[in-house]
């Protein structure tokens, strides 16, 4: 299995704001934070996920979800993420480290208009600036 020198790159060079450590006991299984990006509502928060590599990776992408709570119009109550490149636009190519670097991407910049969660979705498109003060609460309350 390939795996041993992807997650040796990713925990001796993370990307800035991102760590993640596979676990001891199932190298398959990584614990990971993401702090949210500057700008962002999500500023300040360190959110934790779990990513699980399926047995098919890297010909099938990983499994991420948020285990902290997130106002995020892509991120649903359970933590799933609706982003391109864990579904129809992965390729082989990318890497652990591209995905969660996309995840935190996704942070600064919420795409309500492909969303996971509906209402929140619906909240950002009809006053962005209220659903952001949502975002901020939550990122207070859950991610600090």
């Amino acid at each position: 299995m390939a795996l041993p020198k992807e997650t040796q790159r990713l925990v001796a060079d993370p990307a800035p704001g991102i760590s993640a450590a596979p676990h001891d006991d199932n190298l398959r299984y990584f614990d990971v934070s993401i702090t949210g990006p500057d700008g962002s509502p999500f500023q300040g928060g360190v959110f934790r996920l779990e990513l699980y590599l399926p047995e098919e990776y890297p010909m099938s992408p990983p499994k991420v979800r948020f285990l902290t709570k997130i106002y995020h119009p892509n991120i649903d109550k359970l933590g799933r993420i609706c982003l391109d490149i864990l579904k129809d636009k992965w390729s082989p190519a990318l890497q652990i480290r591209t995905v969660l670097l996309s995840i935190q991407a996704l942070l600064s910049a919420p795409n309500p208009d492909d969303p996971l969660a509906t209402d929140v979705a619906k909240h950002y498109k009809e006053n962005e600036a209220a659903a952001k003060a949502v975002s901020r609460e939550w990122t207070e309350k859950y991610a600090q």
